[in-house]
C-alpha cells in the first residue's frame, strides 16, 4: 500500500510546487517589486535574505504598538486642546518609554524567529531532498526494530559527494 501512495504524493508536491512557482512568478513580475528590487535597498537585502527576514518580522509584529501608541498620542492631543497640558507631557512619556522598550523586545524576538525560520527551512529542505531523491531502498533487517542499516561504503560515498 506504500507504494501506492508514493505517486500521489510525488505528485501532489510537483502540482503544489508548480503552483507556488507560478504565485512567486507573478509576485517578482509585479512593477512596483520590480523597481524596490532594483532600488539599492531591495538589491542588499537581495544579497541578506536573512536581514530581510528579520525585517520582515519585526516590521510586522511592531505594527500594533505602534498603532497604539499613535492612538495614545492622538487622543492625548485632544486631551491638550481641552486644556490638560501637563498630563498630556506625562503620557506621551510614559507611552514613549513603554513603546521603546517593546521595540526593543520584538526586535530580539524577531531575530529569533527568523534564526530558527532559517534553520528550520534548512533542515526541512535537507530532510526532503534526502527523503525524495531517487536512490534504491535500503533493506532493513527483520530483529532491529525499524532501524534502517547502511553499509559503510554508502556512508562514506554519501559524505564524499
Amino acid at each position: 500500500m506504500a507504494k501506492e501512495e508514493t505517486p500521489s504524493v510525488s505528485r501532489d508536491l510537483q502540482e503544489l510546487q508548480r503552483k507556488l512557482c507560478l504565485l512567486l512568478d507573478s509576485f517578482l513580475n509585479n512593477s512596483k517589486v520590480v523597481a524596490f528590487m532594483k532600488s539599492p535597498v531591495g538589491q542588499y537585502l537581495d544579497r541578506h535574505p536573512f536581514l530581510a527576514l528579520t525585517m520582515l518580522m519585526f516590521v510586522t509584529m511592531s505594527a500594533i504598538p505602534v498603532g497604539i501608541f499613535l492612538l495614545i498620542v492622538a487622543l492625548t492631543s485632544l486631551g491638550a486642546l481641552m486644556g490638560a497640558i501637563l498630563l498630556e507631557g506625562l503620557v506621551i512619556s510614559v507611552c514613549g518609554l513603554s513603546l521603546l522598550c517593546i521595540l526593543c523586545g520584538l526586535g530580539f524576538a524577531s531575530f529569533a524567529m527568523s534564526g530558527i525560520a532559517m534553520m528550520s527551512y534548512v533542515v526541512v529542505s535537507c530532510l526532503m531532498s534526502y527523503w525524495f531523491s531517487p536512490r534504491p531502498l535500503i533493506q532493513q533487517k527483520a530483529n532491529t526494530d525499524c532501524q534502517l542499516t547502511m553499509k559503510s561504503t554508502d556512508f562514506k560515498e554519501h559524505y564524499q559527494k
